[in-house]
């Protein structure tokens, strides 16, 4: 009776590729694999600066044209099935898919309350709850937290970003990151801000490394 169900809804409501909106049971149609691939970077950085609070930065594409449109419409205009197709796409890649296996917890950037209430969804979130599924691998909603609304990153400068970001972070149940090789989850990356604060607040927990990983680097 379930799976009778399950096909009803099928046909109602038939799967579609969340970047062309064409029927597709797997969430990603061939001709819009190709179109990614000429986009797609699938980078992998050691950052070794005195002030990276993280090791390795990995990231899928660069922040231009046909990306950039579909992440900005991914993230603001309430097109929040589009991470359906990018969990798909990074899987496909061997390389990122064994890389993404090695990891024990996956992480969000978190947002604030009042952007939650004001977007019905967290980006990151969406992507790492998807990866956790796909991968076996545990995911943590509950140890970072925004606990200050401020002005969008997208909005500043370099050394603006840096003093907005500061202290918004708070960190709770570190004990469930001690020892483990954490994946923080972003979208985009500019300045590396957001994530190096977040990822100092996590080193408090004492985990074995941080890695970020985010759709697109500008």
């Amino acid at each position: 009776m379930i799976k009778r169900f399950f096909n009803i809804i099928d046909i109602v409501f038939p799967q579609v590729c969340g970047i062309c909106g064409k029927i597709n049971q797997e969430g990603l149609c061939t001709k819009c694999i190709k179109r990614l691939e000429e986009f797609a970077k699938f980078e992998i950085i050691k950052e070794n600066g005195e002030n990276k609070n993280f090791q390795e930065l990995i990231y899928i594409f660069n922040y231009e044209g046909f990306i950039r449109k579909l992440i900005i419409d991914y993230k603001f205009n309430e097109k929040s099935y589009i991470y359906v197709s990018f969990v798909k796409f990074i899987l496909k890649h061997k390389k990122i898919f064994e890389k993404l296996k090695s990891y024990d917890t996956i992480i969000p950037v978190p947002i604030s309350k009042k952007r939650m209430r004001e977007r019905g969804y967290n980006q990151s979130l969406l992507i790492a709850r998807n990866l956790s599924k796909d991968l076996g691998i545990d995911l943590q909603e509950n140890c970072i937290f925004k606990t200050k609304n401020i002005i969008e990153q997208s909005k500043l400068n370099k050394e603006q970003r840096m003093q907005n970001i500061q202290n918004v972070y708070e960190l709770k149940n570190e004990q469930i990151l001690t020892n483990k090789q954490v994946l923080l989850i972003d979208d985009i990356y500019t300045t590396g801000s957001t994530v190096n604060e977040c990822s100092k607040v996590l080193r408090q927990a004492n985990p074995k490394k941080i890695d970020v990983l985010v759709l697109a680097k500008d």
